[in-house]
């Protein structure tokens, strides 16, 4: 039988909407074909031209580019909110069940005091959470 995790009872998260997961220090947002196909689309542009203009190329896959400040270049500064929310690349759409985040208590803890949302909320039962860090590995 398989040990469950130390979140066995679900982790509480409600997002504020605070715009903080989106901003900070320098990092990556990686998005594949499909979710650069889908971004291409709803902002009306040529895949070719969303990936010159919004992504960078690492190694062999590509992330969204930021700001010299570290933010998204999809996140608008002013209303502190995501240009393309409801299109957004699965690693945004998973935070904060990311594994590197529900990993340990410790993980959770650290995630809890950088995001206001993590640890309130909604109770999101074990299979949701475990769900959404599988999506992708962070």
């Amino acid at each position: 039988m398989a040990e469950q995790p130390w979140f066995q009872n679900g982790l509480r998260f409600r997002c504020t909407a605070c715009g903080d997961c989106c901003t900070g220090a320098p990092g990556f947002v990686w998005v594949n074909k499909a979710e650069i196909e889908k971004l291409a689309g709803r902002l009306g542009i040529a895949v070719d031209e969303f990936e010159r203009k919004y992504t960078r190329k690492v190694g062999i896959r590509r992330s969204l580019v930021e700001f010299p400040n570290g933010d998204c270049v999809f996140f608008d500064n002013k209303t502190r909110k995501c240009q393309v929310y409801e299109d957004r690349p699965r690693q945004c759409r998973t935070w904060p069940f990311w594994e590197s985040n529900i990993r340990s208590e410790e993980a959770w803890r650290k995630t809890c005091e950088i995001c206001p949302g993590s640890g309130k909320g909604q109770l999101v039962p074990v299979e949701e959470v475990l769900r959404q860090a599988a999506v992708l590995k962070l």
